[in-house]
């Protein structure tokens, strides 16, 4: 066979496979827009038209209707779904007050006044220090307080008869006054031998037992007051424009899974955290029955308004040059319509687009559908073409 002949053949050959392709492969008109052959998709699409509007001996359809044909396609009616609605986050909770109580300066314990576990109340006595150097202290403070006080009432009875002078008074005055201030400073030093309970609350474990020799910087006891406990949480940025001081939470515990507490929220921060982006909150709880402890553990739940939009069946979504579309029916036909995606879940998807609750968006036979075209819905009668 001589090449120009082989040539020929081959020509014939891809043009009988092109046209082929455009007749039998759906999309294939979709491809042919894009590249700019219009007069290909009319014409094919106007063969393909005559091809199922006549049979063999050049008959109508089957339905004996004239008009384009029906495309079979099975739709799904459009709902609404809820975003930002629900906060879940995992807090760490902490007493309301908690205080280490250290004694004011070094000594030797005598005396532990309370247990661990036992409830105090404020100024309750802790433990005690050996205290006889400042005992001393405090009654010679008190004895040279008693000789400045009657240095002063001779001078005041040698002034009325001019025998002192009033330089000798103010002396006597100034000597009483700081013998006075010495006895308040001892009493003070013999007073803080005794260390006593700064805020009410639960004694923890007592590290200390009499006759230990402490320091100010030894830790006798540590008190909790956990009459209501404070839960640390951190919430993603989106939600900091809903969080108030005040709103209602609820907040369940590792240890007493199935039981929740009511709480509110007590403090914002004011700044995100750069490395997170996420912003810090604090919520009460009330812990009138004593169940719950600080360090523990919190799932806190918080509700909101949230945002409401379309949502699709996730096989009604297609993808174009332009982006994301769903084909819905309209009067019977076929109009694309774009959508922006919000949320992906497992049997939705979350759109922004011109939808609306109870609108049908096709789901299955969706690549032979196109714009404008008559769609026979799965299931239902076949409706009368208008052209």
């Amino acid at each position: 066979m001589t090449a120009w002949k082989q040539i020929v053949l081959a020509l014939v050959i891809v043009l009988a496979a092109a046209t082929g392709w455009v007749l039998f492969v759906p999309g294939s008109g979709d491809v042919l827009a894009r590249w700019g052959i219009d007069w290909a998709q009319a014409s094919t699409g106007a063969a393909a038209d005559q091809a199922q509007a006549t049979n063999g001996n050049g008959a109508r359809r089957q339905d004996g209707r004239p008009g384009q044909p029906q495309t079979p396609v099975v739709t799904q009616p459009v709902t609404t779904g809820t975003i930002n609605d629900r906060l879940a986050a995992i807090g760490t909770g902490r007493a309301l007050t908690s205080v280490a109580v250290n004694p004011y300066s070094t000594g030797r314990l005598t005396e532990v006044a309370v247990n661990s576990g036992d409830k105090v109340e404020t100024g309750a006595v802790i433990a005690k220090l050996d205290s006889d150097s400042e005992e001393i202290a405090l009654e010679r403070a008190r004895i040279a307080q008693g000789d400045a006080e009657a240095s002063l009432e001779r001078i005041k009875a040698l002034r009325t008869s001019n025998t002192a002078t009033a330089v000798q008074q103010r002396e006597a005055e100034l000597a009483a006054d700081n013998a006075r201030l010495a006895v308040r400073d001892a009493a003070l030093a013999l007073a803080r031998r005794t260390i006593t309970a700064p805020i009410s609350g639960v004694v923890g474990i007592m590290p200390v037992e009499a006759g230990n020799y402490v320091t100010s910087q030894s830790t006798m006891a540590t008190i909790d007051d956990r009459s209501r406990i404070i839960v640390d949480f951190w919430v993603p940025e989106r939600f900091t424009g809903m969080i108030a001081v005040g709103a209602p939470l609820s907040a369940s515990s590792v240890a007493r899974p199935g039981q929740a507490f009511d709480g509110e929220v007590s403090a914002i921060d004011n700044r995100l955290d750069e490395q997170s982006r996420t912003l810090r909150v604090q919520a009460r709880l009330d812990n009138e029955d004593d169940m719950l402890r600080a360090g523990m553990s919190f799932q806190v739940e918080m509700h909101f308004p949230g945002d409401t939009f379309p949502s699709v069946d996730p096989l009604a979504i297609q993808w174009g040059g332009d982006g994301a579309f769903v084909w819905a029916l309209a009067n019977g036909k076929a109009k694309r319509v774009p959508v922006r995606i919000i949320q992906r879940n497992t049997d939705s998807v979350l759109v922004q687009a011109a939808l609306t609750p109870g609108d049908e968006v096709v789901t299955e036979g969706i690549h032979t559908v196109r714009e404008g075209a008559d769609l026979l819905i799965a299931g239902r009668e076949p409706a009368a073409s208008g052209s």
